[in-house]
């Protein structure tokens, strides 16, 4: 896909009163790339289902739809219907708690609350790269790390939230969803793939399958990658930090800030080996900007360390979130930190962007199954 699959601006509208994005150019500012990956191929999934279409012949035909627009997304973008058919259903009878996990249908959105706000860390340069050294130990003395077959699929369990502008009868109010799970499987290839979010998703979930573009499945990238994809890059800091300059080339607002938010996408999104996972700190300690932020919390609500870059652009700082202790890695959130963002300046200094939490991480037999379900 040619898009950037990225960060959703928080001003990003949802008008209650509006049909459905269609199909027309999507223009997405620069940020978490896998995670709107799936979002985004979610969509992109749902909307083909309930348009209809016909994939042989790679059209889609226009249907009236009711309900909210997706905050994640700010415009469509051209697709070809044919590249994003459905996927067939999975084995009939095998469903777990997850299955009951959406709180709403598709196309609907989740329950939404006051904006929330956070105490803005201090941020100090001094003594950052120490401490992503020290991270980079602490991944790399967890082993050898997962061992996967292909015929299994790597679960990944994060609690997350937005934060974004909501519009009724013409009235812009900034508010965020509330703390939700978000389930995601995928194939080792990257070539089979399942999601399902409150406000993403239905029950049910959606196919996060590697779309085809004639004919051929799409390649991995850093941008969309396969947890085979990441045994083939590069463990020396400075060989793979030009590899993330190289493929995000024109990706973003500045090449910095995304090669930054590149390596935060493979940290929460991702089952990295721990050979990667240790080069990828040490390779964020070379990118200009980044710093220590004295406190930070998780959408779980566990306080950590942070290590974080500010966008000078818009003033949000995005964070990586780290336990005190261990320096296992929790979660990541975006905190406008610096003047007032999005439309009509609602987005005001300590507001949290988005949040997240990485729960569950885990090595499971078949689609949907959680670890550690039902045993």
């Amino acid at each position: 896909m040619n898009a950037d699959l990225s960060r959703p601006r928080p001003a990003d509208r949802e008008d209650e009163s509006s049909l459905r994005l269609t199909f027309v150019e999507r223009e997405l500012p620069a940020g978490r790339h896998q995670f709107h990956k799936e979002r985004l191929m979610a969509q992109i999934h749902e909307d083909l289902r309930a348009a209809g279409t016909d994939a042989d012949a790679g059209t889609v035909t226009p249907a009236r739809r009711t309900g909210s627009r997706n905050p994640f997304l700010r415009r469509a973008f051209l697709v070809p219907a044919a590249a994003f058919a459905l996927a067939g259903a999975l084995a009939a009878g095998f469903l777990t708690y997850v299955d009951q996990g959406a709180a709403d249908g598709p196309g609907s959105t989740i329950a939404t609350g006051p904006a929330m706000t956070t105490r803005i860390g201090t941020a100090e340069a001094k003594g950052t790269a120490e401490l992503l050294d020290r991270i980079s130990l602490a991944a790399a003395s967890v082993g050898p790390g997962v061992k996967v077959r292909p015929d299994q699929f790597i679960y990944i369990g994060s609690k997350t939230a937005n934060t974004y502008v909501k519009i009724v009868e013409n009235k812009s109010s900034l508010v965020s969803q509330e703390l939700h799970m978000r389930h995601t499987w995928n194939s080792p290839d990257g070539l089979r793939g399942w999601l399902i979010e409150p406000g993403a998703t239905g029950p049910g979930g959606l196919t996060l399958d590697r779309p085809k573009v004639n004919g051929k499945d799409m390649p991995p990238s850093l941008n969309g990658p396969s947890h085979d994809y990441l045994a083939t890059l590069p463990t020396d800091p400075d060989v793979l930090l030009k590899k993330i300059y190289e493929e995000t080339r024109g990706m973003g607002r500045n090449p910095d800030q995304q090669a930054f938010t590149t390596i935060g996408d493979l940290l929460r999104e991702s089952y990295p080996p721990a050979e990667l996972a240790a080069a990828l700190y040490k390779t964020a300690a070379k990118i200009p900007g980044v710093v220590t932020v004295d406190d930070a919390v998780d959408a779980e609500g566990r306080h950590g360390l942070a290590v974080a870059r500010l966008d000078e652009e818009n003033g949000q700082r995005e964070e990586w979130i780290f336990d005190r202790q261990t320096l296992e890695f929790l979660g990541e959130r975006v905190v406008q930190v610096r003047g007032d963002a999005g439309e009509d300046g609602l987005i005001k200094e300590g507001t949290v962007v988005y949040t997240s939490a990485v729960m569950t991480r885990g090595v499971v037999d078949r689609m949907k199954e959680v670890p550690g379900a039902g045993r």
